[in-house]
């Protein structure tokens, strides 16, 4: 885990990408630079009104997102861990699943002015969950703004999401089934990640625990 200085967790809403981080941090004494999906003034609309409040929410976003991003470029990351829980790029991901053709013909001339502007990762863990899992976890964490939330729309987040990472490949990228297993709860499982983690090398591998007992 050390050898990575820079640390992705990645994953559809619901999969647990910042309890990871969160947990991870406090093992590794690492820094944190965490999503906050709350300030987003268009998210609860948008759950509500997808096509219509689509591009207000992602633009949001965009720019929340890059100005995050750009103080991880004045971090020395030698000196310490740096955990994430989101990819940068993945705001694409969101960007294809709910724009329109013009609005995402105008949303990719802004995200190209920023991309290249970003540090990429040392190492991105994508966690993955059954849909149905998803709104599980989703319905017992009771957020306001994710009420609205329907299995559908996870359906294909989850499809765009498996889409997107199979063919990632600008970092080591380990590819984590969380359906069965607790990482945040049980300490077990959080060791069994550790372990996998600290295997890793180039390229990209799978981790399906057999689930909690």
């Amino acid at each position: 885990m050390e050898s990575f200085r820079y640390i992705v967790v990645e994953g559809p809403i619901g999969v647990g990408k910042t309890r990871l981080v969160e947990r991870l941090s406090t093992r590794f004494k690492a820094r944190c630079i965490l999503e906050s999906p709350e300030e987003n003034p268009f998210l609860h609309r948008f759950y509500q009104d997808r096509k219509k409040y689509a591009f207000q929410t992602q633009l949001f976003f965009l720019l929340n997102r890059y100005q995050q991003q750009r103080e991880i470029r004045q971090i020395d990351l030698f000196n310490q861990i740096t955990l994430s829980d989101y990819l940068f790029v993945k705001d694409r991901i969101f960007a294809y699943l709910n724009l329109d053709e013009n609005e995402l013909a105008l949303y990719e001339r802004i995200f190209a002015l920023l991309d290249g502007r970003i540090s990429k990762p040392d190492l991105v863990i994508f966690l993955q969950a059954k849909p149905e899992k998803l709104l599980a976890r989703i319905r017992s964490r009771d957020l306001e703004y994710e009420r609205e939330i329907d299995i559908e729309y996870l359906r294909a987040l989850s499809q765009a999401y498996n889409t997107y990472f199979f063919h990632y490949e600008e970092s080591p990228l380990l590819v984590v089934d969380t359906t069965e297993i607790d990482f945040v709860n049980r300490e077990e499982d959080l060791e069994n990640l550790i372990r996998e983690v600290r295997s890793i090398r180039r390229g990209t591998w799978y981790y399906k625990p057999l689930g909690s007992k």
